[in-house]
């Protein structure tokens, strides 16, 4: 008897989703005879009634689906099924109802694509029912447990690479500091990748606690050998350094680290600055090469995980080849980057500041 299974992406949207809905509906289909089920909205359609969700049909899902950004399914990431907002400001326990909005589509198994704390969510979900489930890692951050990528951050990296390439010669033209303010709540990846492929002087991680006098020393230091701009990326999580902050960001913590930053840099060394957050720009793009191919070969494996009979596990990429792991040694932790890591260890290489000597 043919199966069903089921799809939704979850959390803040990022490059690749599309490429992952295409390569689970295809493999299921093609390998296994099985029909697909996209859920709309992720949790937030198993709300409505009837159940916010359509068959995939394999013959829609062609090969320009995979170049677009974005989910054509949609996502939340305000949907906590156990603590759910209301209109009236108060939270509730919505999971049951969530629960049988996803037992009415008769489903086999359910693939769910997002990053640690949807994954979580998820997994607590189902927890009450027997319903085989597969989680795929997607978020730009790059922070999922146990996955060396995640769906997404190859683009993000790209866009912020992009970005210094063009700031770069402005920034040259009228003698400036250009402060480049890139996403990464916990983590420094998008900002270490971007910094290094973009040639930044000075990248501040949240992994690496941080000064502001080492920064304007770097840049007196380049205004020395004749340089008269600088380019700085800092990850929108390294304001939460305690040497980072001074008493005096207080009253300002309200502006985001790009721009306060920015201001600061001016005050100290006398150099014009300004700050660009790139924010959802990160997110929107037309898929890299490599976050399709990683998109591609995780939905497939996780569609034969579903095949094979195994359950709560997640799909990742370790070593170039598809891995699969208990989700239990994923959800509650997060990959930061090393501090003595191979990035890290070559942005000092290169001569890039830090912000800590």
């Amino acid at each position: 008897m043919s199966k069903r299974i089921g799809i939704l992406t979850s959390g803040g949207d990022c490059a690749g989703l599309n490429a992952t809905i295409r390569a689970v509906a295809l493999r299921a289909h093609h390998g296994h005879g099985w029909q697909t089920i996209g859920i709309h909205r992720g949790t937030l359609g198993l709300l409505s009634r009837p159940v916010a969700a359509e068959p995939l049909d394999p013959t829609r899902l062609d090969a320009a689906l995979a170049r677009q950004g974005g989910t054509f399914l949609g996502s939340t990431n305000r949907g906590d099924p156990f603590a759910f907002p209301m209109e009236d400001g108060s939270v509730r326990d919505r999971s049951a109802e969530m629960i049988e909005g996803l037992m009415s589509l008769q489903l086999d198994g359910l693939i769910g694509v997002g990053g640690d704390g949807s994954l979580g969510i998820l997994r607590r979900l189902l927890e009450p029912v027997d319903l085989p489930f597969i989680g795929v890692p997607k978020t730009i951050d790059n922070d999922v447990h146990r996955t060396e990528r995640a769906i997404g951050y190859s683009t993000a990296v790209a866009i912020a690479t992009e970005a210094l390439d063009r700031l770069q010669p402005t920034g040259a033209s009228h003698d400036r500091v250009m402060v480049l303010e890139v996403m990464g709540r916990d983590a420094g990846h998008i900002a270490i990748g971007a910094g290094i492929a973009g040639g930044a002087d000075v990248v501040l991680l949240p992994e690496v606690p941080w000064r502001l006098s080492a920064v304007v020393e770097h840049i007196a230091t380049l205004r020395r050998t004749g340089r008269t701009s600088a380019l700085v990326v800092v990850a929108e999580a390294a304001g939460h350094s305690e040497i980072g902050r001074e008493p005096a960001d207080k009253a300002q913590d309200h502006v985001g680290i790009g721009t306060q930053l920015a201001h600061r840099l001016m005050a100290t060394t006398g150099a014009e600055s300004r700050a660009t957050v790139l924010g959802h720009v990160q997110r929107g793009a037309m898929p890299t090469a490599e976050d399709r191919f990683l998109a591609s070969a995780l939905g497939v494996h996780a569609v034969d995980l579903l095949a094979e009979g195994k359950a709560d596990r997640m799909v990742g990429w370790w070593n170039r080849t598809v891995i699969d792991v208990p989700l239990d040694k994923v959800v509650g932790r997060s990959r930061t980057l090393d501090v003595d890591g191979a990035l890290i260890r070559t942005a000092r290489a290169l001569g890039i500041c830090l912000g800590d000597t």
